[in-house]
């Protein structure tokens, strides 16, 4: 055998008990399983790790990542590796880099620069790809073709498809424009992609009437994918927004995965099981649900995304020009303090929650780790006047993190049995939300070990199998034999997340290996130089 991990606390994935066993990993699988309590001979391999007092599980599967283009931009790749992810779904909220024409790139890219980086005029990722299936091609290409730092899979994002086929008018599709869109969604899944996503607050993609997402998600249901939305509300809005998508898929036939499926702001709290007695009427009634969450309270997004849709109508450039407008900016103003924007999901925002986190411009870095209300009160002026001057100033690409989330909500959503892990993880600015580098040590160490909100084993089951299974991946997820060999060994007593709010870029402690296809990518605690990650695609059933 190429390795054995001896005398091991197996983790396997299933949510079972855990037991005692040697390893064995070879060419890239798991070769052998060896229980403790079995006779006969033990494995042996060319290299042997003595497991001590450390537990070995599955990779975990970062359900909601926003690495599309870090993947290509850092080989290394710390932040998730660190973490024990060997998988990440990218393509998320209904915006991402392909299919894409030229035009929709140029807009793309300086839509979501503040998640991403990559606006127009840098030049530190090709943007060579048009297809799904080229950008997949990308990722396996990596750095001097040996491959990127994690795997991924990837979700067609809606956002952009309605950007290629429809533009950014708030209108409903034509026949033929629609027609084009499910053309696109169903070549994506052709050429590899395991769904769809939307981001139902973002433009343009919010624009589209459920009869067009039906549409769409007939298409997803067909090449056996799943949706995965980012629904209309979060906030006042929000249990309306699920019934939304639970009926929209059960109409389609298509299963639903709900991202970061939370419950916020104040006309929320306490409201979780609500969430959970629809999901569970519907899952009772056949539906296909999961959701993923991360083990947070705040969110994360773009301070643009707080506007109201009608002022985002036309693409970015057309957003800046209402910004320098005065009547407009008054009626921006107006829906955004007194009627609650549809981008702050129908809530009155709240500038004492509203953090800046990172900027595009290093000259705006004074507004970095303080909210909107602070930088005014330092200014002596209002909120909005100082959050107006930024978007304009940082041409639209400043990050925020919005404190208005709750525990209890957190905690209830989690124990949910089609619940997974989804970091949610913005890697951008000098702020990111702690998510990007701590979700899945954070889960292990806060949420299991120390408040016992769901024990060990189960834990690492929400990270693991069940995103394997939502995703269809049929060997990935357990610690079983003949599965591919992307494992983490963790230590349970001291596995925690490093990252804060005050330094969120810390890498967390108490994961000393990772190996992805058999291969150590982190080892003693360091990052090794291997490159052992490849796209994901799921050969589609039409």
């Amino acid at each position: 055998m190429d390795l054995v991990i001896r005398d091991v606390r197996v983790i396997d994935g299933t949510g079972g008990a855990s037991y005692r066993a040697d390893v064995a990993v070879d060419a890239g699988r798991v070769a052998a399983i060896h229980p403790a309590e079995d006779g006969g001979p033990r494995p042996s391999g060319r290299a042997t790790l003595e497991a001590h007092d450390l537990a070995l599980a599955p990779g975990f599967i970062d359900m909601h990542a926003h690495s599309d283009l870090a993947l290509l931009r850092d080989p290394g790749h710390e932040a998730k590796v660190a973490q024990g992810v060997t998988l990440e779904v990218i393509g998320q909220d209904g915006l991402s880099y392909a299919p894409v024409d030229d035009r929709t790139l140029a807009q793309v890219r300086t839509q979501i620069a503040g998640w991403n980086g990559g606006g127009p005029g840098t030049d530190d990722v090709d943007f060579s790809w048009r297809s799904v299936g080229e950008y997949l091609d990308r990722l396996d290409a990596g750095f001097d073709g040996q491959g990127i730092a994690v795997n991924a899979a990837y979700l067609i994002p809606q956002g952009t498809v309605r950007m290629l086929a429809v533009g950014w008018d708030d209108r409903p599709a034509t026949p033929a424009e629609l027609t084009r869109m499910r053309e696109l969604v169903a070549t994506g899944l052709t050429e590899g992609a395991v769904g769809m996503s939307s981001g139902l607050t973002y433009t343009p993609g919010m624009y589209a009437s459920d009869a067009e997402l039906t549409e769409l998600c007939r298409v997803v249901a067909a090449y056996d994918g799943y949706y995965c939305p980012h629904h209309r509300s979060y906030g006042a809005g929000a249990l309306l927004a699920y019934e939304e998508m639970v009926a929209l898929t059960r109409e389609a036939g298509c299963a639903l995965h709900l991202a970061h499926a939370t419950m916020n702001f104040g006309v929320n709290e306490g409201r979780a099981p609500e969430l959970l007695a629809l999901l569970d009427g519907a899952l009772a009634g056949g539906a296909d649900i999961s959701l993923d969450t991360y083990p947070y309270t705040p969110g994360a997004t773009t301070l643009v995304a707080m506007l109201p849709s009608w002022a985002s109508e036309g693409g970015p450039a057309a957003i800046t020009e209402r910004l320098r407008d005065a009547a407009a900016t008054a009626r921006i103003r107006h829906v955004m303090e007194v009627e609650g924007a549809d981008g702050c999901h129908g809530v009155p925002i709240d500038w004492d929650t509203i953090e800046i986190s990172g900027v595009t411009h290093p000259e705006l870095a004074g507004y970095v780790g303080k909210t909107v209300a602070a930088s005014a009160a330092e200014r002596g002026e209002e909120p909005f006047t100082t959050a107006h001057r930024l978007l304009l100033a940082d041409d639209l690409g400043t990050t925020i993190l919005q404190h208005v989330g709750h525990e209890e909500n957190v905690r209830t959503i989690m124990r949910h049995p089609v619940h997974t892990g989804g970091s949610d993880g913005i890697l951008q600015g000098d702020k990111p939300h702690p998510r990007a580098y701590g979700t899945f040590p954070h889960y292990l160490g806060r949420y299991a070990r120390d408040l016992g909100v769901l024990p060990l084993e189960e834990c690492v089951a929400h990270l693991t199998s069940r995103p394997a299974a939502r995703l269809r991946l049929p060997d990935r997820g357990l610690v079983r034999t003949g599965y591919r060999a992307d494992l983490v060994l963790f230590d349970p007593e001291t596995v925690a997340a490093g990252s804060t709010f005050e330094a969120p870029r810390t890498l967390p402690t108490g994961i000393p290996h990772v190996l992805i296809d058999g291969r150590f990518v982190i080892q003693d605690g360091r990052r090794t130089d291997v490159l052992a990650g490849r796209s994901v695609r799921r050969t589609p059933t039409a």
